[in-house]
């Protein structure tokens, strides 16, 4: 697979032989890739350099995966993130979506299959030059405003942080109004693989964004469960 461009990567394992595997793998795919044993190493990297995504394990010494992930997203850092975790550890990766990641995988894995996960992020991303000319124009709903230019969305004049999977989600049932999206077309069109039977990743989001839109997300307005089926968003608010 080659690349379009020449994004930094940062690989946070605590694992040698793993960081070196995916050092050359993903260098090789045509990506600059640097490696961190932990958290400490991972902020001295950022600091010095401008990175595009981070490949980010669960289990680290001192501060855990998780608890770098709620760090970045809490201080406002919006670099896209794909966690990596066991695939005993739903619960982690569960939380790790709520908490902002960008997508997971389960160890042990293909490399191909984190060069894919990466690939489909990287192409979610503002900056991303393979995307044609930037978007433009807004979507209003409500109090609400996505700028596909900035890619931000507000609430009156208040911004409301989102993370790459979450605009992208957004933007499609947007895109859609009053139709039916089923899990595997909004997965697709949002995050450039298909649904995978048990992945709850998308629910996540889902119920993450209704936690920032709705006044109520037991009872959403705008976003919608279609029984069956999967996700409406529905531009007036009514049933």
């Amino acid at each position: 697979m080659s690349n379009q461009r020449s994004n930094r990567i940062i690989v946070v394992d605590d694992d040698p032989k793993l960081r070196e595997l995916l050092r050359r793998h993903l260098s090789e795919s045509g990506f600059e890739v640097l490696v961190a044993p932990d958290g400490l190493a991972l902020d001295r990297l950022m600091l010095r350099d401008r990175v595009d995504l981070i490949v980010l394990d669960l289990m680290l010494p001192a501060e855990d995966g998780l608890s770098i992930l709620r760090r970045l997203r809490g201080a406002g850092d919006k670099t896209p993130i794909i966690m990596l975790t066991a695939r005993s550890e739903d619960i982690d990766r569960i939380i790790g979506l709520e908490l902002g990641a960008d997508d997971y995988l389960g160890k042990p894995f293909n490399p191909r299959e984190l060069l894919a996960r990466i690939a489909a992020v990287l192409r979610r991303r503002a900056a991303e030059p393979i995307a044609g000319a930037p978007e433009s124009g807004n979507i209003r709903f409500g109090p609400f405003t996505l700028d596909l230019a900035s890619r931000k969305l507000h609430r009156d004049e208040v911004e409301i942080p989102l993370t790459t999977g979450e605009y992208s989600l957004l933007k499609v049932l947007l895109r859609h109004p009053n139709q039916p999206m089923s899990r595997d077309k909004l997965m697709s069109q949002a995050r450039g693989r298909g649904y995978e039977a048990f992945d709850r990743s998308l629910d996540v989001q889902v119920s993450r964004l209704r936690r920032l839109l709705e006044t109520d997300p037991t009872h959403p307005r705008w976003i919608q469960t279609v029984w069956g089926v999967g996700y409406v968003f529905v531009p007036d608010g009514q049933e």
